[in-house]
């Protein structure tokens, strides 16, 4: 931080991939560039998804739209493991060995599977959509250290698989609502084919309606061909006065609306049913299927249930209830459903 604020006080344009920074101290940063005479530059493309384009995009090709939802795979790290745990059949630990042997997780790997990492990204990716600035710790965020096999094989059965997403919402109040957390995706979707350490980024408009961006989010190369980019800019003289696009009165709202994917741990009972869908009816909870494969090991028990479309606040409910009861081992695991319709 030191290094970026010395260096635009003294009038140097900055070029720089620290997403850390940027999300933490962006309020700071955009004041000072504010104070700054022109010409003063502050070029960052390589903070978000590397190799990809998102921060040129939403600097330039958003400004006169709407963007009314975005999710995106913004962790490489994460979707390799989750490729590996889908399509190869790994464990958790498994697929975290295996990417910690290639380069893709580092020593420690919690900014990454904790999801951290991702929602740094989606902060910044809010700033230029909404025009807004949240604290990052108003941002829900929940990493891929509770998945198991078993979440797999549902997702499998529903029709789809699992990625680790950011997602931002508007609603019709002109109210955001963002989340990081793994999500059920169906295999149509566009986002469920992006696979290894591959990145991807769905922007919805009013005016250019989907726009999906792919490509390599991370890695020196990647990485170094967006700094380049950024220096050449710089040299040719273009010129970016607001860095961050202009700021909004846009609300952020810590919920949000979604089906959700709910799996359930248990010691055999009866009743265990009944006391479910009962919790459910207290919380106005909504309950589209029930799930269960055949138990092959007892202590690996567990149902799965997707409800209807709810808030988040009232799933909270719901789940704090479920774990109360006395056949439920461990905390009940969910996640959101990408898409309403996800079954059309």
């Amino acid at each position: 931080k030191d290094v970026v604020v010395s260096a635009l006080q003294k009038g140097k344009s900055v070029v720089t991939a620290n997403k850390a920074l940027i999300a933490k101290d962006l309020p700071e940063i955009e004041k000072l560039l504010g104070s700054l005479k022109n010409g003063v530059e502050f070029r960052y493309e390589a903070a978000v998804c590397g190799g990809i384009p998102i921060i040129r995009s939403m600097q330039s090709d958003f400004v006169g739209d709407n963007v009314n939802f975005m999710s995106g795979i913004i962790n490489g790290c994460t979707n390799f493991m989750l490729t590996a745990m889908d399509r190869d059949k790994k464990s958790y630990d498994e697929a975290l060995d295996q990417a910690s042997k290639l380069g893709y997780a580092e020593a420690d790997p919690t900014l990454d599977v904790g999801g951290f990492d991702a929602r740094s990204k989606l902060k910044i990716l809010m700033r230029l959509a909404y025009g807004m600035n949240v604290d990052e710790n108003e941002i829900s965020c929940r990493g891929i250290t509770e998945l198991t096999k078993i979440d797999f094989e549902y997702a499998k059965m529903l029709g789809g698989t699992i990625k680790l997403l950011g997602v931002a919402e508007k609603n019709e109040k002109g109210e955001v609502s963002a989340f990081v957390s793994p999500c059920y995706v169906t295999n149509d979707d566009p986002l469920s084919s992006v696979n290894g350490a591959t990145n991807a980024i769905e922007v919805v408009s009013d005016n250019l309606v989907s726009s999906i961006f792919i490509g390599q989010g991370a890695g020196r190369y990647p990485t170094a061909n967006s700094c380049i980019n950024d220096i050449v800019a710089l040299a040719k003289g273009d010129k970016n006065p607001l860095p961050f696009n202009p700021s909004s009165e846009s609300k952020f709202v810590n919920n949000y609306s979604s089906v959700f994917f709910l799996r359930l741990n248990y010691r055999d009972k009866v009743g265990i049913t009944r006391q479910v869908g009962e919790v459910c009816e207290k919380h106005n909870v909504s309950i589209h299927s029930i799930l269960q494969n055949p138990v092959a090991k007892t202590q690996d028990a567990a149902f799965a249930i997707v409800t209807e479309k709810v808030e988040y606040a009232s799933l909270l409910k719901v789940l704090a209830d479920i774990e109360a009861l006395d056949w439920c081992k461990g905390k009940p695991f969910y996640m959101p459903v990408l898409r309403e319709n996800w079954q059309s």
